[in-house]
């Protein structure tokens, strides 16, 4: 399996806090299976990206890791004005191993209009968006379409695998099922930030998504399509996404999921 959203550097974000925290993360990822590590720290006003440092320790754990797991470089670019600027006036910068592919995590509360219009003007200069865990904002829940939408502007999905089952909550993990059943994620990655809380599994997520769908869906989501972003290369002929000609309002559908009366017509 391929993980493109990990955390694994230490000391640069809210992630790993140590060299040790980062070994033991990266062989625990490597005894689930996980082969290849894009180490993705935060690009934000609260954790600038600075590139030698971070490219320093991520030296370190290349060479202490050589053999055992293989790490890749990019980051979770945040969608600030600022940052937005500077990626449009410096091409790939950003992205997975500088080869297109850009993490780009947004607001969490509010999706601002002018989003939709920055998307494109990075993809104008030649990034490729991935949208890092569109299950966990608030403002896609309650607004679907949106994410529809950019997927028609050819973002890819990535899903945290833990919301699935519910480690973000019910809100998550009903989003993040629905967009399963309706194929529209591309991708499965872990968001690993430390051992505890945020561990870097990916197995039981494959498990999950090869039970409740199937297991070819399971390895195009953990392997084949990850493995593309890796390579820079186009994704695979893929499903296409159900359409759903009303999307069901978060309220209603957590009634649904607990059983319970929603009071919602």
């Amino acid at each position: 399996m391929i993980d493109i959203h990990n955390h694994l550097i230490y000391g640069v974000d809210d992630g790993s806090t140590d060299l040790e925290t980062s070994l033991t993360m990266a062989r625990e990822a490597a005894k689930e299976g996980i082969t290849h590590i894009v180490c993705t720290p935060h690009c934000s006003d609260a954790y600038p990206y600075a590139p030698s440092f971070i490219e320093e320790r991520f030296g370190t754990l290349k060479h202490l890791l050589a053999g055992e797991v293989d790490l890749r470089l990019g980051c979770e670019f945040h969608m600030s004005w600022d940052n937005i600027l500077d990626a449009i006036h410096h091409p790939l910068r950003y992205s997975i191993d500088a080869n297109g592919y850009l993490l780009m995590e947004f607001p969490e509360m509010t999706i601002p209009p002018m989003l939709t219009d920055a998307i494109a003007r990075l993809q104008a200069v030649g990034y490729r968006p991935i949208i890092a865990h569109p299950e966990r904002y608030p403002a896609l829940q309650k607004r679907p379409q949106l994410l529809a939408d950019w997927m028609q502007m050819g973002c890819l999905v990535q899903v945290t695998a833990s919301s699935l089952y519910g480690r973000f909550g019910k809100a998550a993990e009903i989003f993040s099922n629905q967009l399963l059943e309706q194929n529209r994620i591309h991708i499965l990655a872990t968001d690993a930030h430390q051992m505890k809380w945020r561990p870097p599994h990916l197995k039981r997520g494959y498990e999950y998504v090869s039970m409740r769908v199937g297991e070819e869906t399971a390895q195009r989501l953990c392997v084949t399509n990850p493995g593309a972003v890796l390579l820079g290369q186009d994704l695979p002929d893929l499903p296409a996404p159900i359409e759903v000609a009303e999307p069901m309002p978060l309220v209603k559908r957590m009634m649904r999921w607990l059983g319970r009366p929603s009071g919602i017509d």
